[in-house]
């Protein structure tokens, strides 16, 4: 079945007009109101009980960079969600995670992952880590109205430098300031704990199957220790979703070898409930 687009004309001048590379300039021209920027900020009377995604965590290693997070939403005391994806592709060279209010983490997601893919049809070249790192910066300070109102985003932003040859993950706060970490970065409820039980275990030279054992050990110590992070279900089949940047691009592990590394991780917490320790100097 064929569809009619005779009535349809054409796109307006300002689709084919040159102008800024950045997606986001465009909106804010042609059609402002979808920016939730541009929206009249509100009083949000309960915005705990909002569903908000909790622990993020990333860390660099040998070959590039992981990120990672737990599957459980909250929305105040309650479990709103255990299925919940927080790590998405920005691009082929990058990855973002959400921690916070749900609903605007996602949307700005999806505007960053557009942004980014605009730039690079209209320059024909992707922007610099950098330069991506940059972007998601303004879009988190066009947002602080809404978080002034308890609707705070707050992600991770991680990729692979090409050009230098290495993983590099920046962290952000509610105004949109963001640092280069070092080695590993963390964000939502849980972080402190699952970031504070990495660095004991981490080594920058890690291989991948080390490096995602030792994130899998930081994630259940957030889920011992914090209430709004998940723990591997097994009765759900639900496990932390793990993401790898290299110099091949973005790839999600698979759920099956998500599983395969946390066997002998719960195994482990058999016999010490605590979890591995790191060798005192």
């Amino acid at each position: 079945m064929s569809v009619d687009v005779s009535g349809w004309g054409e796109l307006p001048p300002a689709f084919l007009a040159p102008g800024s590379s950045s997606f986001l300039d465009f909106l804010a021209e042609q059609a402002p109101d979808l920016l939730p920027s541009s929206r009249p900020s509100a009083a949000v009377p309960a915005a705990d009980t909002i569903p908000h995604g909790t622990t993020i965590i990333a860390a660099r290693y040998a070959d590039g960079v992981l990120m990672a997070g737990d599957r459980r939403v909250t929305a105040g005391g309650m479990i709103a969600h255990r299925e919940a994806e927080k790590v998405f592709p920005a691009d082929e060279f990058s990855v973002v995670a959400i921690a916070g209010s749900l609903g605007p983490a996602l949307e700005m997601t999806r505007l960053f992952q557009l942004e980014l893919e605009h730039y690079e049809k209209v320059e024909g070249t992707p922007l610099s880590l950098v330069g991506k790192a940059n972007r998601l910066s303004t879009m988190i300070r066009d947002n602080l109205g809404m978080a002034m109102q308890g609707l705070a985003v707050v992600p991770l932003f991680a990729g692979y430098d090409v050009a230098g040859g290495r993983g590099r993950i920046f962290s952000y706060d509610v105004t949109g300031g963001y640092h280069e970490e070092r080695d590993v970065a963390g964000s939502g409820s849980g972080s402190i704990f699952a970031r504070n039980a990495l660095k004991k275990l981490y080594r920058p030279d890690m291989a991948e199957h080390e490096v995602v054992t030792a994130v899998l050990q930081a994630l259940y110590d957030a889920a011992e220790e914090d209430t709004a992070t998940g723990g591997p279900d097994l009765t759900r089949r639900l496990y932390p979703m793990v993401t790898l940047v290299t110099e091949e691009g973005f790839r999600r592990l698979p759920d099956a070898s998500v599983a395969e590394l946390t066997a002998p991780v719960l195994q482990g917490r058999q016999e010490r409930p605590d979890g591995p320790t790191a060798p005192v100097v």
